[in-house]
């Protein structure tokens, strides 16, 4: 008979239930079983955890079902004493919130997580490995990040966790991202074909971010990486092509083109986004570095992600 391990209790909360939010409190949920006395809770503004819209609704009633806690506050509006008066009744608390609040934000709840005394703190730092893509790249939110970085390192009180995962791969497939052009039945590769970059999907995110919360012995101060797929663009045209069955013409975007595009256009944040990822550096790493392979944790390749997704396009 198997044993299944007991883990020690916490008491989580999570910013924000979007996009990865909702995929992280679910599997929280699950492996949280496994730790009696474990508490998952969710911080939303008052108007979203009450909402009447539909969509909206229908997340908030799912969540309530699985025993999560709603808490009210808002990332933006409420000060840093406020919001470290409301992680401070949490063991760990979790930045799901994204950088849709703006450049400031990230630093904001990173002083408000270190004020309240919060034992663990996981930034929103979900993406690529901004220490190695360095300071003034492209993508100046970046810059905003590392400062968060610095300023976790520069304390012992707080234990942090950063879990760096790539670009979440339906964003690679997204019409406004112009990597994949599904009407000309192009591939842009950004900067060359043999550039690579790591993709891991939301849902699996949350599977491995639950998994690392919990895990025993536990993370401190630690950069962990995540990979669903790491590929290079000339294999993305071929994935569409398998997937599809129809040819996929590769153009090259090169990074000279695309710095250029993002002069004409400085704060556009894709423009700036794709020359990040054109560079290449800190956009990818192999995939046996990873948490996922090391602990033989299955997850969703970038060709099993289209077959599921993009279907008749």
């Amino acid at each position: 008979m198997t044993v299944i391990k007991q883990l020690p209790s916490q008491s989580i909360l999570v910013l924000g239930a979007g996009e990865l939010g909702l995929p992280v409190l679910r599997n929280l949920v699950k492996v949280a079983k496994r730790a009696p006395g474990s508490s998952i809770s969710v911080l939303l503004r008052d108007s979203t955890i009450h909402t009447t819209d539909p969509v909206k609704k229908k997340d908030i009633d799912e969540l309530r079902g699985l025993g999560v806690q709603m808490v009210a506050a808002d990332l933006v509006n409420d000060s840093i004493d406020e919001l470290a008066a409301v992680f401070a009744r949490f063991d760990t608390v979790i930045g799901c919130a994204g950088m849709v609040a703006g450049r400031e934000t990230p630093m904001k709840l990173a002083r408000a997580a270190l004020n309240s005394g919060v034992k663990r703190y996981f930034p929103w730092q979900f993406g690529v490995d901004y220490e190695a893509i360095g300071r003034g790249s492209p993508q100046d939110l970046f810059d905003a990040q590392l400062d968060v970085r610095e300023l976790l390192r520069s304390q012992d009180k707080t234990e942090w966790v950063i879990i760096s995962t790539g670009m979440f791969t339906p964003f690679l497939f997204e019409p406004v991202f112009e990597v994949v052009d599904f009407e000309h039945d192009t591939v842009n590769a950004l900067g060359s074909l043999e550039t690579s970059v790591t993709l891991t999907t939301p849902d699996d995110i949350g599977v491995l971010t639950a998994d690392i919360v919990f895990f025993e012995p536990r993370f401190r101060n630690d950069v962990v990486y995540l990979s669903g797929d790491t590929i290079t663009y000339g294999e993305v045209a071929g994935i569409l092509e398998r997937v599809l069955g129809r040819p996929f013409k590769q153009n090259i975007w090169t990074v000279p083109y695309l710095l250029d595009e993002l002069k004409t256009d400085p704060t556009h944040h894709i423009k700036q986004y794709r020359a990040v990822f054109a560079q290449g550096r800190g956009v990818s790493w192999p995939k046996a570095v990873t948490f996922n392979a090391q602990h033989s944790i299955p997850v969703t390749t970038a060709e099993a992600w289209a077959c599921e997704h993009l279907a008749g396009k």
